[in-house]
């Protein structure tokens, strides 16, 4: 097991992929080692993706581009910008609000930030906002995406830990209204400090027109959430559904979707989906050689035996995946841990639910920084800034984003209310 960690960490610092370096280790070992047949390999990735459950990404992934192509991030913003855009620091405050429309539809923090990114940045410096206070605060809401459901990371995390993936898009319901009371706090602190003013009046009549405009592309949430919360859906069936409608509404009522948009969109569905499926395959390899070699075990052996204390393991679970989510995709960084930490927190007692909310809090944050932060780049390209004066502009934002994180941890029915509420869980 030395030889192939020593493997894993060689390959993916030399640049190599992800999934090559997950597969390639495991290879290492299943052949070289412990002389299995070859078609072992094949076998365990294939059974790794032959899941129901991941029938709702590509589904997801096409439903957020669907948004971004069809304009329906524009009627989001220009309804969140008349909802919010009189207070002080509004287009900040605006940034974080359409975050948490459109988190409600993408499921990813990348969607978030390269759909409403782009329209954000733009009109933030045109009013006047610095580069960096715009990179940072669309950097700290695109943090939504994975946790106001509909959420990718959950089905990945519910996949591997078999855990109701209903019950994990509840539990990120209250958490993500955490973060974003955290996050508009922040900017309320920063228009004080720096003399921030409003960025147009409050007029009912704008109000009312960019609600009913938008409403069509509102009721996204409320199909997903309200179906799979009814028993009408599964959450497969749901992000059909969300595909269903917003290409409704894309060539039906807004007519923005063209054919060749939506070849488009299509095409970079398949591609994210083969890129996503192919590092859950070659995790789950990864993860059934260590709990075959007993690895998973001895783990968790070794830290019961230092604590059995729920709050310091769920301290040093938050370290550890804070860490490695600066180092790997959040898929890659679910689809091996869950199969290490699961046991642990079993066994002392807290609730997988909490623990996956946590989890992908933490992984998300991993997107904001190097040395592999997805949004970080898709944001120094969108503002054309240097991934050095992003990586700074989006520092201060980790105050909300840990502030919120410790919540979250530290009051597990943030998390586990609602599901409880509506019987998902005991």
């Amino acid at each position: 097991m030395v030889v192939m960690a020593f493997v894993f960490i060689v390959v993916l610092l030399a640049g190599v992929p992800v999934f090559i370096a997950l597969a390639g280790a495991s290879f290492i070992y299943t052949h070289f080692i412990a002389g299995l047949p070859d078609f072992v390999i094949l076998h365990r990735m294939a059974g790794g993706i032959d899941s129901f459950p991941l029938l709702a990404v590509p589904f997801f992934i096409l439903a957020g581009n669907l948004m971004n192509s069809a304009g329906i991030t524009n009627r989001i913003y220009d309804f969140a910008v008349a909802l919010a855009g009189w207070t002080r620091g509004g287009l900040a405050h605006v940034n974080i609000i359409g975050s948490v429309i459109f988190a409600g539809m993408s499921g990813t923090a990348i969607a978030d930030a390269a759909g409403l990114g782009t329209i954000e940045i733009k009109a933030m410096q045109d009013h006047g906002y610095s580069t960096e206070f715009s990179v940072g605060v669309t950097a700290a809401s695109s943090t939504l995406g994975p946790i106001i459901p509909p959420s990718l990371p959950f089905v990945i995390y519910g996949m591997m830990g078999n855990v109701s993936i209903g019950a994990l898009f509840l539990g990120g319901v209250i958490p993500g209204a955490v973060m974003t009371v955290f996050m508009m706090a922040y900017v309320y602190y920063c228009a004080r400090k720096y003399g921030m003013g409003r960025d147009q009046a409050f007029r009912w009549r704008t109000l009312g027109v960019t609600f009913v405009a938008a409403f069509p592309a509102l009721l996204t949430p409320a199909i997903i959430i309200g179906g799979m919360t009814f028993g009408w859906f599964t959450p497969t069936e749901a992000a059909i559904a969300a595909c269903a409608w917003a290409i409704m509404l894309g060539i039906f009522l807004y007519r923005t979707l063209s054919l060749k948009q939506f070849y488009k969109v299509t095409m970079d569905t398949i591609e994210t989906t083969a890129g996503v499926l192919l590092i859950v395959a070659a995790a789950s390899l990864f993860g059934w050689v260590l709990t075959t070699t007993r690895v998973t075990e001895y783990a968790t052996d070794a830290l019961l035996s230092v604590t059995d204390n729920r709050y310091v393991i769920l301290l040093l679970a938050n370290v550890v995946l804070l860490v490695v989510g600066c180092f790997l995709e959040p898929v890659a960084s679910i689809s091996i841990l869950v199969p290490v930490l699961m046991p642990v927190i079993l066994k002392v007692g807290i609730d997988p639910v909490h623990f996956g909310v946590m989890m992908t809090l933490n992984l998300m944050i991993g997107l904001l920084h190097p040395p592999l932060g997805m949004v970080l780049f898709v944001l120094a390209r969108i503002a054309k800034l240097s991934l050095e004066r992003t990586t700074m502009a989006i520092l201060p934002w980790l105050i909300p984003l840990l502030m919120s994180l410790i919540a979250i941890t530290l009051i597990p029915e943030l998390t586990l209310w609602l599901p409880r509420m509506v019987g998902l869980i005991k």
